[in-house]
């Protein structure tokens, strides 16, 4: 099947079997290997991209059902020569460890300030009708699909505490 997809601000026509994942696509088709493949079920997020502006486990959808769809890899975060601001606090917080699930984080915990600025609450947030707080409880619900067999997650919500802080 013929796609379009804008991948990090450039324009993509693949050919793709309808079974290929966003993943699949990404890696295999276009060679960008920064979203991992972790477990392939959806369970560890080390595959999460950025798709019109969401979180999605790019290991989980197909490509096939985002034609024209524009998608954000950690590769169009921030580049080793210019890094994200949130790039940028995972090294300084040393929030990466091994490295293999932090380009998923570093999408997830992206994507988790813009929804905090949009209002978005999460299972956690308490005031429906409020703006929703950066409280831990709130970090630790909307990074829970970011999973880091390192155990770095103090450090990860440092990283993202340093990056709200920056933009307040």
């Amino acid at each position: 099947m013929h796609i379009s997809l804008r991948v990090n601000g450039e324009q993509h026509m693949l050919d793709v079997d309808s079974r290929t994942t966003i993943l699949d696509a990404l890696r295999n088709h276009l060679g960008l290997t920064g979203s991992k493949k972790g477990c392939d079920h959806g369970q560890c997020g080390a595959c999460t991209v950025l798709i019109n502006g969401r979180r999605i486990n790019s290991c989980l959808t197909l490509a096939v059902m985002h034609d024209e769809d524009e998608i954000v890899t950690i590769e169009g975060i921030g580049s080793p020569e210019e890094l994200s601001p949130m790039q940028a606090a995972f090294v300084r917080h040393d929030g990466y460890q091994c490295g293999y699930c932090t380009p998923g984080q570093i999408c997830s915990a992206t994507a988790v300030l813009d929804e905090l600025e949009k209002g978005w609450p999460s299972y956690v947030t308490d005031d429906l009708e409020g703006a929703a707080q950066l409280t831990d409880d709130e970090i630790a619900e909307r990074m829970s699909g970011n999973l880091c067999r390192c155990s770095a997650y103090p450090n990860i919500v440092d990283a993202i505490r340093d990056v709200a802080e920056k933009r307040a």
